[in-house]
């Protein structure tokens, strides 16, 4: 393991769009292109290691990177971080406990919007176990190609003492290219039974219809995480066009009190302090969407109540439990109320996003879609659910929804 340095394939087996349109991976010349630019910027040296700048910039949440990977942008920081490390220590002296609003609790506002979002949910699964082993079939024999093994020798001087580990690169060889009779092949079964929970009949069947065996012979790492990635992406999507959610008892839902009872704690650094219209007196962001958001929203006439939804207030999906951030009241030009349940990303559009983040934010519609549904057939307020960048966007789309 080499500490604090991003190697040139860091970045392989991000998801991205082919050019046919299809799902695949940004490759291994991608990565490097990506790898080159960061370089560029000063965010890694000639051998890979981890500038400040780059520790910077992500403490910031602005690194710049190249226009064409503006799809990959959270899935790269995600990753940068990890090998930028460092453990940030947090100052004690700024951590504080932040309270709820007695008098928002009791406003009748409030607990209208309460009444609105509060339900809870279970859901069944239900798919058709042929279509999806075709799926994962079609996906694997339509991923991109496998490049052949190469191998590359450094060599480096470590020093270990009690500053931690320093390594400093003396040398490296050219490229190789390994023959396949020279590749000691892993357990692919197993590997992939760990990292799709597929059975190894079904996993076995995948890999002999896909037509692609050979390319595990070529480079059986590349092959693996590829194949895995495909199988993973059609088992969430299959989980997410089957599940079916359904409102559980009149009883079964979050109780505002657990506003009082639950302790909340952040830190100055992210937190909006002296939010008048949250029923927290603190509001406590993860991101700078979430505080542009809240900022938009005590600036908003029409907006006359929110509550940033904490951990506990979750929504059940197949890929697990999923927290949104706002439970909103909005009053339109028209004088109609909408009680809304939103998710703040940087981005409007789903496909910038992880599948996993995707699947979630599917699910969560659904769960509101059946609750929706419950309230309008007796007559209480309507659940909407919304994810996107803007607190206008998200405005006219519930109020179109009204509408509709």
């Amino acid at each position: 393991m080499r500490f604090g340095i991003v190697p040139d394939h860091a970045f392989t087996g991000l998801s991205a769009v082919a050019a046919d349109g299809r799902d695949g991976i940004l490759g291994y010349e991608r990565s490097k292109e990506l790898w080159t630019a960061l370089h560029q910027l000063g965010y890694i040296d000639g051998a890979g290691r981890v500038t400040d700048a780059l520790r910077s910039a992500l403490r910031s949440g602005a690194v710049p990177l190249p226009d064409a990977f503006r799809a990959q942008h959270e899935q790269i920081e995600d990753i940068l971080r990890k090998h930028a490390g460092r453990l940030e220590i947090r100052n004690a002296d700024e951590r504080r406990t932040v309270r709820a609003r007695q008098a928002v609790l009791d406003d009748a506002e409030f607990q209208r919007l309460w009444d609105a979002v509060k339900y809870k949910t279970t859901y069944r699964v239900q798919f058709d176990n042929e279509k999806l082993i075709s799926e994962c079939v079609d996906a694997l024999r339509t991923a991109p190609p496998v490049s052949r093994t190469r191998l590359v020798w450094r060599t480096a001087q470590i020093r270990i003492d009690v500053g931690g580990v320093d390594a400093r690169e003396t040398g490296s060889s050219a490229p190789v290219v390994m023959e396949e009779k020279d590749i000691e092949l892993p357990d692919i079964l197993t590997v992939l039974q760990d990292r799709t929970q597929l059975t190894r009949r079904t996993i076995c069947r995948i890999l002999i219809d896909s037509g692609r065996l050979d390319d595990f012979k070529r480079n059986p790492q590349q092959f693996i995480d590829l194949a895995a990635n495909a199988i993973n992406h059609r088992k969430r999507l299959a989980l997410v066009d089957g599940v079916r959610y359904q409102r559980l008892g009149d009883t079964e839902y979050y109780a505002q009190e657990l506003f009082l009872q639950q302790e909340l704690t952040g830190y100055v650094r992210n937190m909006m302090e002296n939010a008048t219209k949250s029923v927290l007196d603190s509001v406590i962001y993860d991101s700078e969407p979430e505080r542009s958001f809240a900022d938009a929203m005590e600036k908003s006439s029409a907006v006359k109540v929110y509550a940033k939804l904490p951990g506990w207030f979750t929504v059940p999906t197949p890929l697990g439990a999923y927290n949104p951030d706002w439970a909103v009241l909005v009053t339109t030009d028209d004088g109609d109320k909408l009680y809304c349940v939103a998710e703040t990303k940087h981005t409007a559009s789903l496909d910038k996003l992880f599948d996993t983040e995707r699947s979630k934010i599917e699910c969560a519609k659904r769960h509101y879609d059946v609750l929706r549904a419950h309230a309008k057939a007796v007559s209480e307020p309507e659940p909407r659910y919304w994810s996107g960048e803007s607190l206008d966007e998200m405005i006219a789309s519930s109020a179109r929804e009204s509408g509709e």
